[in-house]
């Protein structure tokens, strides 16, 4: 996907995302692994930290899960999200939703903004696979 598409789909979907609290704003991230396929139905899984601006970490699984007019396969390695919105590292857990549109070859890279409640998650990486189409995600963070 190129870069400007990206950009474009990042600042649309920011522009969706609510507010944050006044109270949240500690400064967290996420550094992850992901690899998937879709076929209408789009899956992917992989693992990662939390880490925040106030010492606290978590090792996490992610679990991805979409459907719509997709097709591809990919692996994102060395990803990273930051949170906004949050008063404690446990808040980040939970599934995040979004819409998008994709399309890469070899290498691609993407970014998107996905929220859950007054929490919100910008995702950006690169990876290798191939990739096109329109769908709806479910992305969700657990303990590991």
């Amino acid at each position: 996907m190129n870069k400007p598409l990206v950009l474009l789909l990042a600042l649309a979907a920011a522009s969706l995302a609510p507010a944050a609290r006044a109270g949240g704003n500690l400064d967290c991230q996420l550094r992850y692994n992901l690899s998937g396929w879709s076929l209408i139905y789009k899956t992917a899984s992989g693992n990662g930290t939390l880490q925040c601006s106030n010492g606290a970490t978590m090792p996490v699984r992610i679990q991805l899960k979409g459907g719509g007019l997709t097709v591809g396969k990919s692996k994102i390695t060395n990803g990273r999200g930051s949170f906004t919105g949050a008063v404690g590292i446990n808040e980040l857990l939970g599934t995040y939703a979004s819409v998008g549109a994709h399309a890469g070859a070899v290498k691609s890279s993407n970014a998107q903004v996905m929220t859950k409640g007054d929490v919100s998650l910008a995702l950006s990486g690169t990876g290798k696979g191939w990739d096109l189409g329109v769908d709806g995600t479910a992305f969700t963070i657990s303990r590991r």
